[in-house]
């Protein structure tokens, strides 16, 4: 976090505005939770830059005390509200508000996987580092363009978190007029918000920046499956997911979006129905058309047997022909129709290659109504807890299908149609299956250039990382608290009173 030290020189005696040299260069610090680096080596650069652009700057961060007032009422505004839906009357709608500051502080994007790698923990302590260099540099180019020397720069580390500071005199500090104060106070928030709204910027033209080099939006490629993955030996680095469930997937985004959008489905089962027995039939309104004459032909078991489908099939119920919520929208009426029905062991490879029914899938298109008479829409036998998702994928820059990467990047052919590559079943908890893939939703053009495809990965990260230390620095520091900037700002604003 930024802090603020001023410098107090004994050298009350001196009142000129010209650069000074502290006669004793002040050691550095070391202990076991605490060290800081001094750095003197840019004093003279930083007065010299300051002095020579001076005009200039002065108007440049006036603007960053109007806009630090701004911040300052827009900061309480944001608290106010919080504490409100916290303590009184936003009951489920805080849930939802309470995103404007779990985005600020960047938490929402860390708590589904709970983990970080090696390189995000450095991407990290870099954006944090640089953030907080950005806001003393705004401070000490304020301060020399006042006129006002730099007596050192250091960068701290406090245990594991990283810092930097400005250390001025604080007698000329307080001889400059109450307005040249407002604008080295405020220089810091100002410049963080610049330093915001350039990687918002850089990040809206990063598509078009890396458009030589990478396709974007066409389907999130596979940058690495662990293990431990549930999706470990399915997908491998290279591949891209082409659709869930029938829909359609242009990025990283749309794959977590579709994913908990599938995981929804399942909360809608009626209560008295989640202490179903695992060998009981829960509809999740996904079916496909399957020949009668391949389900009469099937094993039958009834839904309360004990006996289940063997290891290589999977279990089926029937999907009446209107809408498939009914089945589960009465509690105690669905779950005696459950009961009464039967179940159809079918091979899960070969179903999936028929056509979809149901109003359970992400398609708007598809209806328990949609198959022909001589065939039945038949579902999958699900537990309360557990999803049913299709996902399609491609492999185009495999050995064998490199030759066929441009007709595989845009082809909308049915399921396991599509060459170099293939459609598989998960049924299990999806959204830890979803968030267990590392995706990019930029594919390198050509094959070759694969192994650069952490690059825009590592852009996006760097940038959005950047955007929001930056964010929260201004917001911090923004705050009526002490020690931090506002209170310095509020305190020089009284004689303005």
């Amino acid at each position: 976090m930024a802090r603020r030290r001023v410098g107090r020189s004994v050298r009350s005696q001196s009142q000129t505005l010209l650069p000074l040299r502290t006669r004793h260069r002040l050691p550095n610090s070391l202990t076991c939770w605490f060290c800081d680096f001094k750095i003197y080596a840019f004093n003279d650069w930083l007065f010299s830059f300051g002095w020579r652009h001076a005009r200039f700057l002065k108007v440049w961060f006036a603007i960053g005390v109007a806009f630090s007032f701004v911040a300052l009422i827009g900061s309480i505004m944001l608290l106010l509200w919080e504490f409100a839906g916290i303590f009184h009357f936003r009951g489920e709608m805080f849930e939802q508000d309470h995103l404007s500051v779990s985005w600020l502080f960047g938490t929402s994007s860390l708590v589904p996987g709970l983990s970080l790698s090696f390189m995000d923990t450095s991407i990290i302590f870099f954006c944090t580092l640089f953030s907080v260099a950005i806001h003393e540099l705004g401070h000490a180019i304020a301060a020399t363009s006042a006129g006002l020397q730099i007596e050192y720069i250091a960068i701290f580390l406090a245990i594991v978190f990283p810092g930097a500071l400005v250390a001025f005199n604080y007698d000329l500090l307080q001889s400059l007029p109450y307005f040249a104060n407002l604008r080295i106070y405020c220089a810091g928030i100002w410049l963080n918000a610049v330093c915001c709204a350039v990687c918002g910027l850089v990040m809206l033209c990063l598509p078009l920046l890396l458009s030589p080099l990478y396709v974007h939006d066409e389907g999130p490629m596979v940058l690495e499956v662990p293990l431990m993955s549930p999706l470990s030996g399915y997908l491998s680095r290279g591949d891209v997911i082409l659709s869930v469930d029938g829909a359609n997937i242009s990025n990283s985004y749309e794959w977590i979006k579709k994913m908990q959008e599938a995981d929804s489905q399942k909360l809608h089962v009626p209560y008295s129905l989640q202490d179903l027995h695992p060998s009981q039939a829960v509809n999740h309104g996904k079916g496909y058309c399957v020949p009668n004459s391949l389900v009469e032909g099937s094993m039958t078991l009834l839904v309360d047997d004990q006996f289940s489908c063997p290891d290589e099939l999977a279990a089926f119920t029937r999907l009446a022909c209107y809408n498939s919520s009914s089945l589960t929208g009465n509690s105690s009426e669905g779950s005696e129709k459950i009961e009464m029905e039967t179940k159809h062991c079918f091979n899960a490879k070969d179903v999936v290659r028929l056509k979809k029914c149901g109003d359970g899938w992400l398609m708007a298109d598809t209806s328990s109504c949609a198959c022909s008479e001589e065939e039945s829409c038949m579902s999958p036998v699900l537990t309360p807890s557990m999803s049913w998702v299709e996902i399609s994928y491609s492999s185009p820059y495999s050995s064998e299908c490199s030759k066929l990467s441009k007709m595989s990047q845009v082809q909308s052919t049915e399921s396991g149609s599509r060459p170099c590559g293939g459609t598989f079943v998960f049924v299990g908890d999806i959204l830890s299956m979803a968030y267990s893939l590392q995706l990019s939703s930029y594919r390198p053009r050509t094959p070759f250039m694969i192994f650069s495809a952490y690059m825009p990965m590592v852009f996006e990260k760097i940038l959005a990382c950047t955007f929001r230390v930056s964010a929260t620095l201004s917001f911090l520091n923004s705050l009526p608290v002490f020690f931090l900037d506002e209170l310095l700002l509020k305190s020089r604003a009284r004689p303005f009173q």
